[in-house]
């Protein structure tokens, strides 16, 4: 991070450490999964093909994070436990929940009436306060299909994913003898009872210390109980949220990928054209600044975008962002297929005022300048011959009057920083203003107005883009309403 006046903004970070020895859930469920199912035309009630979709995102978690040791999911949700004694993300809530979130496609009614013709709001009315021997008889009854023989097990017993020690032949001695190596292998199965003490003992995900914890009769716990576990943050209200989110092991991705160095702007476009998405969707988003691989968005006051429980914004915002970057990269790279899914995490703070939203997002500019200034001389002097190190070290205490002389040297170009393209030096801000055009009618040509959401360049340090749109940053809450809405009393007396 570069050295300004504006770091003060940082202490406004708080942190949401899970405190050991408690473990670690993370569970991820899906957003308008109803509509998605339609517009894909998922198969009603239960599609299988999705529903698999859903268990190889879960192996991909696994086999990508060592410290899940287990998942179990079903419909559009599935639920990722940790080793007990885990450091991932130094057990900070926000963040670990945000770098799980998978987007997963699918949506699961159990029994459904439209096939005998009945429109959604009769067959929720059968239903309605049916218990499951009802359930059983009505899918006899009406489709001649028993529950526990004709539905598959994946359906009725949703899918648990873990990690289990095999034993692979790894090569051959000179006599023939195999030689083995114990190796951890993800597993899938379909139990009928997860909250079995035999389920847990057998397939060895726990400790025998905590397996011996376990109460016999597991399925007399209450849903009461478990939830009282559940860490919800909710974030202070009449506060500025500024959600911010950060490229995971970017430098890799971007090796991969063979991005240009010290900046390639197609691959910053990508990033700028999902920030627009982001807007579009969630309208509670007022401004949005990036810069390289990280991204800030910036909520309206009064927001009560998921009754502004951290977790709920932190990781749809950061899911959002992803399923788009992944999306939309052949707009952007269509020669260049992608060889490793992107991802990010984010987290969320609170700002009491505009003008501390204001330094924070000139803190960022800073960053991208120094950042920017730094990159550019180090990536010229390697491609001039020199090694990293070497680089490193011509570059090291150096000040920006002493690395615009290495740039100027290096290209030969007078005040060569200062002929980069500004999305370089400056960063992106993306929000919504309004487009003016011109429409011919019989009374002559009149010009009509509309919001679009733009992405700029500018200078939000200073205080000329502050005045130039006064209504990004309004502090024009009512304050009252606010705490009316965040209670659920939208009628007044």
């Amino acid at each position: 991070m570069a050295n300004s006046k504006y770091e003060y903004v940082k202490s406004f970070e708080v942190d949401d450490e899970i405190m050991l020895p408690n473990t670690i859930i993370v569970r991820v469920h899906a957003r308008d999964f109803c509509r998605f199912s339609e517009v894909h035309e998922f198969e009603k009630p239960n599609d299988k093909k999705a529903l698999e979709l859903m268990n190889e995102c879960a192996n991909a978690v696994l086999e990508q994070f060592p410290d899940v040791i287990f998942s179990y999911g079903y419909s559009d949700e599935y639920s990722f436990i940790f080793k007990k004694e885990t450091k991932f993300y130094q057990r900070r809530g926000r963040q670990m929940a945000s770098v799980y979130v998978v987007v997963l496609s699918l949506n699961y009614i159990q029994c459904s009436g439209l096939a005998i013709g009945k429109s959604k709001e009769e067959a929720q009315a059968t239903l309605r306060g049916s218990l499951k021997q009802d359930k059983n008889e009505l899918l006899y009854q009406c489709f001649n299909i028993n529950y526990k023989k004709d539905i598959p097990e994946v359906f009725r017993q949703g899918t648990c994913t873990l990690k289990t020690e095999v034993e692979d032949i790894v090569k051959y001695k000179d006599d023939g003898f195999p030689v083995k190596r114990t190796r951890r292998k993800v597993l899938r199965v379909h139990s009928e009872n997860i909250a079995s003490k035999r389920f847990w003992k057998e397939k060895l995900c726990l400790s025998k210390e905590e397996v011996d914890q376990f109460c016999e009769d597991l399925n007399k716990t209450r849903p009461e109980y478990v939830k009282s576990f559940q860490y919800e943050s909710r974030l202070m209200l009449s506060t500025w949220i500024v959600v911010r989110i950060d490229g995971c092991h970017f430098h890799r991705f971007s090796d991969i990928h063979e991005f240009e160095k010290p900046n390639d702007a197609q691959a910053l476009n990508l990033m700028n054209a999902c920030a627009v998405a982001v807007l579009e969707e969630f309208r509670d988003v007022v401004f949005a600044y990036g810069v390289s691989d990280e991204y800030s968005f910036v909520l309206k006051k009064d927001s009560q975008l998921y009754q502004r429980c951290a977790s709920e914004i932190v990781s749809s915002v950061v899911s959002f962002f992803s399923s788009t970057y992944t999306m939309r990269w052949n707009e952007f790279f269509p020669q260049k297929e992608m060889k490793r899914l992107p991802y990010f995490d984010g987290r969320a703070v609170c700002y009491p005022s505009s003008e501390i939203v204001k330094d924070y997002l000139a803190w960022r500019q800073v960053d991208c300048h120094i950042n920017n200034q730094y990159n550019t001389c180090f990536w010229l002097l390697v491609k001039s011959g020199k090694s990293k190190s070497d680089a490193q070290s011509d570059l090291k205490g150096t000040q920006t009057p002493e690395k615009n002389e290495i740039l100027d040297r290096l290209t030969g170009i007078l005040n060569y920083y200062d002929t980069l393209p500004p999305m370089f030096c400056l960063g992106s801000s993306v929000f919504w203003d309004k487009e003016t055009k011109m429409v011919d009618n019989e009374e002559g040509a009149t010009g009509k107005s509309r919001k679009i959401v733009v992405v700029g360049h500018c200078n939000i340090i200073e205080t000329g883009f502050w005045e130039a749109h006064p209504q990004i940053l309004d502090e024009k809450v009512d304050r009252f309403k606010s705490v009316q809405n965040a209670n659920g009393k939208n009628d007044l007396p």
